[in-house]
């Protein structure tokens, strides 16, 4: 039987609701998950299995700056980007604050005596990590966002708050996300679906990693070219400090 709990954005687009209900589902009826996922990106199981074969392409070999998502199926990306010595960039969750990411090294934290896998956790890199606004970041090699629902050709849906979608448009504002940057995704296998709808706003994935292992997925959805301020909904401009900052100053974002 389906499940009727809801996450709060639910009411945005009917189809990717329905479609992270029917994956929520899924994952709890075979026990994919460590917790309820509805709401959330899963937590799913073996996600280290992910992060790892991950690891293993190239793509992130030749990344030297790594962005992450906070939340908690991507910890072991963060942990690996950290232990492999590189510079890591998590998003504040929610974009709650004006410097709206967090820089993390592992030479920093070593002087800090914080162990990697603490930092690693969303809590803590909030607590051990710097904040940074854009002009103090350098540009990203590979970037790494948390998924519900994702297709093989590239196509991918969060939890439908536009969170990712979001800070990505504004890395690219900013010079700090360019046209080749890799877009991949850790995911278990049941969160891979046959078709998704993508919208003008949606970032489509170059990578998908299950715990098997990764698919190239070739996409041919283009990527948005910016900021659209048109999509942008009442709630994202009150509670988000940076789009509040650009709202008052257009063309203020710092360029590279």
């Amino acid at each position: 039987m389906t499940s009727t709990a809801a996450s709060e954005w639910q009411g945005r687009h009917s189809a990717k609701d329905s479609l992270r209900q029917t994956v929520w589902e899924q994952l709890k009826i075979h026990r994919a998950v460590k917790r309820d996922p509805v709401g959330h990106i899963p937590h799913f199981h073996n996600s280290e299995m992910a992060a790892a074969h991950l690891s293993a392409l190239a793509v992130w070999q030749q990344a030297t700056v790594v962005k992450c998502n906070p939340d908690a199926p991507q910890q072991p990306v963060r942990l690996q980007a950290l232990q492999d010595g590189k510079l890591l960039y998590m998003a504040v969750p929610r974009l709650a604050k004006e410097q709206c990411f967090v820089a993390l090294q592992r030479e920093a934290l070593a002087a800090k005596g914080v162990p990697l896998t603490q930092a690693a956790n969303m809590r803590d890199a909030l607590i051990h990590g710097r904040l940074v606004a854009f002009d103090a970041m350098q540009p990203i090699d590979l970037v790494v966002v948390g998924c519900v629902a994702v297709s093989p050709s590239g196509g991918r849906t969060g939890k439908g708050a536009g969170f990712a979608d979001l800070e990505l448009a504004l890395l690219q504002e900013a010079g700090l996300v360019l046209p080749q940057t890799p877009i991949v995704t850790t995911v278990h296998a049941l969160q891979i679906v046959e078709h998704l709808p993508m919208l003008a706003h949606d970032w489509p994935l170059d990578w998908i990693v299950t715990p098997q292992g990764a698919i190239a997925t070739q996409t041919h959805w283009p990527r948005p070219t910016g900021l659209d301020w048109q999509a942008l909904r009442p709630d994202q401009l009150k509670k988000i400090p940076i789009l509040q900052q650009l709202a008052q100053s257009p063309g203020q974002l710092p360029l590279r």
